[in-house]
Order: C-alpha cells, then structure tokens, then sequence
C-alpha cells in the first residue's frame, strides 16, 4: 500500500472512531480509552456504561455487512488478548460485565452500535 493510501486510510479510521466515541456519549457511555495497544493487541474503544464495560471494534466500510464481515477470528482473538491485558492492569474493572461489540460506520448513514457482537 502507498504511504498516500495509508495516511488516507489512518484519516478515515480516525475519524470513524471520532464519531463512534461521539454516538457512544450520546448512548450515556464513558470513553475509558481510544486505540488501546498493548503487545497483544488493539482495542479501537473502551468505554463503560453502568457496571458494563465494552470493547469496541470500529469499521467504516461500505456496507453494514462489509463491516461485520471484517472482523474476523483472528482479529476478535487478538482484542479479546488486549481486554484480558486492560482488565488486568485496571483491576477495579474486573468486577464489571465485559462485552465486546462492533461499531459500524457507512457513508451517510448514522452509526450502528452491534451490542455484543460475539463472545469470547
């Protein structure tokens, strides 16, 4: 990839995950992080809500359906390792109720939040 297509991509995923942070204050959550990284992985969202505290995958692509289908096995592995390691270093968290959910972001259309989109 072109370091032209790369930047413009990193622009566009950063600005999906400005107006996913945006729709999930509206919805009453709590930005705990924005692009966790941790050797394990990445983690675009974390945020809680109540005693739930959701990790939050971002796509913006094309379709509803293009986004989910990009989150695939290896990449949910890789961000459940990532809340494994958060949970562990914010052990006031280890109470809460975990979830782990897809933010989908389309030209020209609201987000839609997919609570829980899988489990570990």
């Amino acid at each position: 990839m072109s370091r032209d297509k790369r930047l413009k991509a990193n622009r566009l995923g950063q600005g999906a995950e400005r107006r996913a942070a945006w729709v999930l204050r509206l919805k009453g959550y709590t930005i705990l992080e924005r692009g966790y990284r941790c050797p394990q992985g990445e983690i675009d969202i974390i945020a809680r809500r109540g005693n739930v505290v959701a990790f939050i995958e971002v796509k913006a692509r094309e379709s509803y359906a293009a986004a989910l289908n990009a989150v695939g096995p290896v990449q949910r592995g890789r961000i459940e390792r990532a809340a494994q390691h958060y949970i562990a270093a914010h052990a006031g968290l280890n109470v809460c109720d975990l979830r782990f959910d897809v933010m989908a972001i389309m030209p020209y259309h609201w987000p839609r939040h997919v609570i829980d989109a899988w489990r570990p």
